[in-house]
């Protein structure tokens, strides 16, 4: 695509740039017709740019039959009939796990991969669907008028959530929505409201995976970076309500001859979670704290996995792995632009535009104080986010282990913190030791993390690491902790904060230090969050008002289509 060549373009050389970009009036950069993107929705398809920028005349039934033949694969990826007897094709990376299910006693797909010869040899997959786009309906002005009558922002939330309710209960009985998966989509963080109605096939059936070194083979760079090499695909079959293959007029048809320079292509699919709306202030906290941390948090947990993986094998860690990978690649794309003078300078510029816009519009005025308030809790979010990262992760048996996992959730009861009420149901849950291997390489990484994002002079760390390093400290804490003796949980389960207080566990000591300061510290960065989503609430409702359609929304997992034309990569 055209337009992406040239943002990709800018990003690679940035580093070439930056030596100049000392030399350039950032004030005079112009921001970009499409910086923040072209993902448009099928509420407002862009007739006319088709029509103005390639000269394709896409009509109200090209674009339904577009809708129709792509679908959401369960609730994380994208797919789309691509045969007329129901025949769904999505990628490889989106299937692997949930196509184990039907993996039969002595098989390995991992390393065979399976192939249905026919129909019958064709399995269904249970619990797995498929949802299917076929009612869209504009709420805006519901959503907006109830939200409106509310005081304050947790009587706004209040009410939209209860208007949301009315609808979906209402439309489920009218008219061409019976039977339907309701679900309200939010647009421009609140601009816009859209109630979406899908078609959910419950009756799916693995056709086809190939071998895991086939649908990854090459790595990032040739599975998702440049797809060149790999055979990243899967496929299932919907069946219908009678048992038989899905007889669908709108799919995909497979284009032998592949596609030609310059011809006009169009990607469409769900993609997750952007935020190109949000200000200058929100991406310089996103590229100064949260990112990096994140980045750290990461990359630290997927090397530790890795180096489980080379001697102890497993599906679901190296599953794992493949997620906290591609999570990696796409933050430290995020990342990377963000840190480009040139690409912020021209985010400041369209900031700067709207700013003048809204100001001059009396529907928007009243918004023109939210930049100014977003940027101070950013201010206050900067402080905050690294003891989240560092204190709160230690109470998820995911990052430091199932062990201070218990600990954590042990002293959030005692203490009758505000999670307690989670911490008891987590604890409700039958607990499993962890292997041990995995556990000391988990609670060595998390108490890393905490060193980093804390400093070797917090208290929390002194008494962690005592001065050691962490894998001798994690060591040392897994070794002298009795959580894993069954009998020992039976004894601190429900102690006071006062009676815990007396227990020499190390773990327990530990999370008794820092679960008041984790809690309060997560209070508090949950109360800015909800104050910032209404800033931008407000902005989306001003930016709708100035830009209407011209802008598309932010990514919401909700189906869109993008647009540009076929180019060479310059190898």
């Amino acid at each position: 695509m055209s337009q992406i060549k040239f943002s990709l373009f800018v990003v690679l050389t940035a580093a070439f740039l930056n030596s100049s970009f000392a030399q350039i009036n950032i004030d005079t950069v112009k921001a970009g017709p499409f910086d923040m993107g072209k993902m448009w929705t099928f509420d407002a398809p862009p007739t006319q740019f088709f029509t103005k920028t390639y000269g394709f005349e896409a009509n109200a039934k090209w674009f339904e039959n577009t809708r129709l033949a792509a679908v959401r694969f369960a609730s994380w990826c994208s797919a789309s009939f691509v045969s007329g007897s129901g025949l769904v094709m999505t990628n490889h990376h989106c299937s692997r796990e949930v196509s184990l299910k039907v993996q039969k006693a002595g098989e390995n797909f991992s390393e065979n991969g399976f192939y249905a010869k026919t129909l019958k040899d064709e399995r269904k997959v249970e619990d797995l669907y498929v949802d299917q786009l076929v009612q869209i309906l504009d709420i805006t002005d519901r959503m907006q008028k109830a939200a409106d009558q509310g005081a304050t922002e947790e009587e706004k939330s209040a009410r939209r959530r209860s208007e949301q309710e009315a609808i979906t209960n209402e439309y489920k009985s009218k008219s061409g929505w019976e039977g339907l998966e309701l679900q309200v989509i939010r647009f421009y963080s609140g601009g816009r409201y859209a109630l979406y109605g899908f078609k959910r096939y419950n009756d799916v059936r693995l056709v086809f995976i190939p071998e895991l070194q086939l649908g990854y083979y090459g790595g990032d760079f040739d599975n998702f970076t440049y797809p060149r090499y790999a055979l990243d695909c899967t496929f299932f079959r919907v069946y219908d309500d009678k048992g038989k293959p899905l007889q669908t007029p709108h799919f995909f048809k497979f284009n032998i001859n592949g596609a030609n320079e310059g011809e006009p292509v169009f990607v469409i699919g769900n993609p997750g979670t952007t935020n190109r709306l949000q200000t200058i202030s929100d991406l310089e906290f996103r590229r100064d704290v949260q990112l990096p941390l994140t980045l750290t948090s990461l990359k630290s947990r997927s090397q530790m996995l890795k180096d489980y993986l080379a001697t102890n094998f497993s599906d679901s860690i190296q599953n794992t792995i493949f997620g906290l990978e591609n999570s990696i690649k796409a933050i430290s794309g995020i990342h990377g632009g963000m840190q480009n003078p040139y690409l912020m300078a021209r985010k400041a510029a369209f900031e700067r535009d709207f700013k003048a816009k809204a100001a001059q519009n009396p529907k928007t005025q009243p918004y023109l104080a939210e930049w100014e308030q977003i940027s101070n809790r950013n201010q206050e979010l900067r402080k905050s986010y690294p003891l989240v990262i560092a204190l709160a992760n230690m109470a998820a048996g995911d990052n430091a282990g199932t062990a201070m996992a218990f600990a954590f959730q042990t002293a959030r009861v005692a203490t009758n913190s505000p999670n307690a009420a989670q911490a008891k149901r987590s604890l409700a849950v039958p607990y499993q030791a962890g292997n041990p291997a995995l556990e000391l390489k988990s609670l060595a990484n998390q108490l890393r993390i905490a060193a980093e994002s804390l400093g070797a002079d917090d208290p929390f760390v002194k008494k962690a690491l005592n001065g050691q390093t962490p894998e001798v400290a994690a060591a040392a804490l897994l070794r002298q902790t009795r959580i894993n003796d069954a009998d020992y949980r039976n004894k601190i389960a429900g102690l006071s904060a006062d009676d815990l207080a007396k227990e020499t566990d190390p773990l327990i000591q530990l999370a008794l230090m820092a679960v008041p300061r984790a809690d309060a510290e997560v209070t508090k960065f949950r109360g800015l969050m909800g104050a910032q989503q209404a800033s931008r609430g407000n902005l989306g409702r001003a930016l709708y008002e100035v830009y209407g359609e011209q802008i598309p929304p932010d990514a919401t997992f909700s189906l869109r289509i993008s647009d540009g034309v076929v180019a060479g990569y310059d190898y």
